[in-house]
């Protein structure tokens, strides 16, 4: 049985509940996007964020003050610009030896150099080929971009270049 509705212009209640489900998502969205967007200002718009240093609400009774450019005058109470936290000590830079493996299977090369701390490693074909050095065992380091014995960050990227035993 197909259910009539009638002929005067009225929507089926599946379009009702559609258009509800609509209106209320987006009610939901921008009850969202105000929290994300900031406060309301006085016209009923949208205040604009500002990157100048926090502020502090105290309550001080009838009287309102404002103070810095970001600071607005609200009801009862008084805006005082907070102190920002001092910035925390930069760590001290972890350095390493770079080791010597030139002339190394480069399997082997590469253990050695993460070994020293050094992970940041690219491999490039020496005979300039182009070659993917798929098989690490079958091929032996013949360069190395930083020279052995330099003291350096160890977040320092080192080429080695290597090329197929035999060649």
């Amino acid at each position: 049985m197909v259910q009539q509705f009638p002929s005067n212009g009225s929507r089926s209640p599946r379009v009702g509940l559609w258009v509800a489900g609509v209106v209320g998502a987006l009610i939901v969205l921008g009850l969202v996007a105000n929290g994300r967007g900031g406060d309301t200002g006085a016209e009923g718009g949208v205040a604009e964020r500002s990157s100048a240093a926090p502020v502090q609400l105290t309550s001080v009774g009838a009287s309102a003050t404002s103070v810095g450019a970001s600071a607005t005058s609200v009801g009862a109470a008084a805006v005082s610009v907070a102190e920002p936290a001092p910035l925390p000590e930069p760590s001290p830079v972890e350095t390493c030896v770079v080791p010597d493996v030139v002339g190394v299977v480069h399997q082997t090369a590469q253990d050695t150099m993460q070994a020293a701390g050094l992970y940041l490693l690219h491999e490039e074909d020496a005979t300039g080929q182009g070659r993917l050095l798929l098989y690490d065992r079958n091929w032996v380091t013949t360069a190395q971009s930083v020279p052995a014995g330099q003291v350096v960050d160890c977040s320092t990227a080192i080429t080695l270049s290597a090329k197929k035993i035999g060649e």
